[in-house]
């Protein structure tokens, strides 16, 4: 075991860690020549590659000078720190990847103070040195403030550095003169992440992962702490309530560069696969058939946010989705539930509809995306925040909000913040802008980023991370605009489109079909507006001077998933479908609104 390192790589939103593991599997020669192509490896799903960024962990295994090298690729994102905190586990190290321009970042501060806690041993990379401007040895010493801060142990401040430029495919102990190739970087993980510690005793694995096969079902994978494993063998299962369940192991899996190897045998301190284990979880132990010892489980930080998954009800429904019933979502959901850590799942009033519970806006959002090109229609309610009561108190969760702005707009995004109950903490000047750092409550988030790109004409760049629980801070205003609601079903007339630009924004086109109570548009003023986008010219054999010129309107304002869900009311749902992305009342009928509004007022 001598001759294994299993490192997991930490760093933020794009900084170039799934750049740098593929320039490794490259360096490692996993590949032949031609069969290399120009996407990233590592990013091998839709959802990934599309936003750039990493959403689930990955393990890679790569050989370097005798030596084997599990690598795992964990997501950088906060919101995805379920799948950070149970990878961790499979790990003796860590590499830690930083801007040279930007330095490190609140996400990388999530994953790094979970690693340290943990005492695992880091090796920094100085990534992107080639950036213009940058500031290589500017970003070492805040490395090691931040793992100061982070109150990490001698050991671990004494951190071997490496700098160099992932997409140029170098690494160097000086930045200042490029080597040719990143064996440096591989050289040093070799020689300064420990060996796996392997305790004395039966086997134990604690089962951090899990894969599905058409062919073969469900595979347990996690990093053997103790004893060997034998194909065949016979094991027992520990579950979350202590019970056992004795079972046998099929066939075992090594990790061979981007593939699965199967194996005879595995020894302790290496990541597998392990087949044949029904019935699992992740946290889970597969132990010794006599004397089953179960490890400690993962924990997992609760989730902040609630969202209401509701079957599709609309005069739509089942026009697109493959999957559209109140079983076909239920089922979808437990499926979810058994490899996303931080997702929770709680039954309501109504049997069509579930309650979801994750960490953020994004985690959510990026299961809904998955289930909408999985081909299913559903429905989801505004984002709500998680509360609690602490010694008699209502309590709310807190993040910290990190902004980096151009200067002559910081004036703007601080109003905006402030006036969402926002706390400024610091405020740094970076060249010709600004990082501004805030306390701010879960709720004040919701809908903030597109308001504050719109104010910075796309130039803030925005990031946060959960921080802790703190006393409710009050009502923060929400949208003050109301919207523009479809009076009856038919197809958006442009004649009707244009008649009614005055009244305020449009999201849909002339030729869309929309229903009663769909909302297509913003209002200029407070207050819900329905109108009539149906009606046509009437038509006469007069011919009207300059008045039949053609409509000219323009473009409607289309959203992200995310940017509906941040945008709706209280009173609204986002209709999602394979092809669509619909805004909607709750109640599509007029009287139904008013019905329900006077029920409200007079609760």
């Amino acid at each position: 075991m001598k001759n294994i390192r299993n490192i997991a790589i930490i760093a933020h939103v794009d900084h170039g860690k799934t750049t740098l593991v593929d320039k490794m599997i490259h360096a490692a020669k996993v590949f032949k020549e031609h069969e290399v192509t120009g996407d990233l490896i590592m990013d091998n799903n839709d959802l990934e590659r599309e936003r750039g960024i990493t959403i689930l962990a990955k393990n890679v295994a790569i050989n370097w000078k005798d030596h084997k090298i599990n690598i795992i690729d964990t997501p950088g994102h906060a919101d995805f720190g379920g799948e950070v905190e149970r990878v961790l586990n499979m790990a003796d190290g860590v590499l830690l990847l930083v801007d040279a321009f930007e330095g490190p970042m609140p996400q990388t501060r999530f994953v790094l103070q979970k690693a340290l806690q943990m005492g695992k041993k880091p090796v920094v990379v100085i990534n992107k040195v080639d950036k213009l401007n940058c500031n290589p040895d500017w970003a070492h010493e805040q490395v090691f403030d931040l793992m100061f801060a982070l109150d990490a142990t001698e050991e671990q401040l004494d951190f071997p550095v490496v700098f160099g430029s992932a997409k140029q495919g170098w690494m160097s102990h000086d930045w200042k003169n490029p080597s040719e190739d990143i064996h440096a970087l591989l050289d040093d993980i070799i020689k300064y992440i420990p060996a796996p510690k392997v305790a004395e005793g039966t086997p134990q694995l604690l089962i951090t992962s899990l894969d599905y096969s058409t062919f073969i079902g469900r595979i347990a994978i996690g990093r053997l702490t103790r004893g060997k494993l034998t194909s065949g063998q016979m094991c027992s299962l520990v579950k979350r309530d202590g019970s056992i369940q004795k079972q046998r192991i099929k066939s075992l899996y090594v990790f061979d560069g981007l593939a699965k190897k199967e194996t005879k045998e595995v020894e302790a301190g290496d990541i597998c696969a392990v087949v044949g284990v029904d019935g699992f979880e992740i946290g889970d132990t597969i132990a010794d058939y006599e004397n089953p010892e179960a490890l400690q489980r993962i924990a997992i930080d609760e989730p902040t946010m609630g969202m209401l998954f509701t079957i599709n009800d609309s005069p739509f429904f089942g026009q697109e989705g493959k999957f559209v019933t109140s079983r076909h979502v239920r089922e979808r959901l437990e499926k979810e539930l058994e490899k996303n850590l931080a997702m929770r799942l709680s039954e309501t009033n109504n049997a069509d509809s579930f309650m979801v519970f994750g960490r953020g806006v994004l985690h959510l959002a990026i299961l809904i995306e998955t289930m909408r090109r999985e081909g299913y229609e559903l429905q989801i309610g505004q984002p709500r925040v998680i509360t609690k009561v602490v010694d008699g108190q209502k309590c709310e969760p807190i993040e910290e909000l990190n902004i980096d702005v151009p200067e002559t707009t910081s004036g703007k995004c601080i109003e905006m913040v402030t006036r969402r109950k926002g706390v400024m903490k610091s405020m740094e000047p970076k060249g010709d802008r600004f990082l501004l750092q805030f306390e701010i409550p879960s709720r004040g988030i919701i809908g903030l980023r597109s308001n504050m790109l719109t104010a910075t004409q796309g130039e803030a760049i925005m990031t946060h991370r959960f921080i802790g629980y703190e006393p409710w801070k009050g009502d923060i205003p929400g949208r003050q605009d109301g919207s523009l609601i479809v009076m009856e079903n038919g197809t958006a007339i442009a004649y009707s489109l244009d008649n009614l630009q005055d009244r305020g924004i449009f999201f849909i086109a002339p030729g869309e079909e929309v229903y009663e109570g769909q909302v297509i548009g913003e209002n200029n003023r407070q207050g819900d507006l329905v109108i009539n986008v149906t009606r046509t010219k009437k038509l006469t054999n007069h011919r009207a001077s300059g008045s039949d010129d053609k409509a000219s309107l323009p473009p409607p304002r289309k959203f992200t998933l995310e940017e509906a869900l941040e945008y709706i009311q209280e009173d609204e749902y986002v209709e999602v479908t394979p092809k669509n992305i619909r805004l909607r009342k709750i109640y599509l009928k007029d009287f139904e609104r008013k019905k329900a509004g006077k029920e409200l007022v007079s609760a």
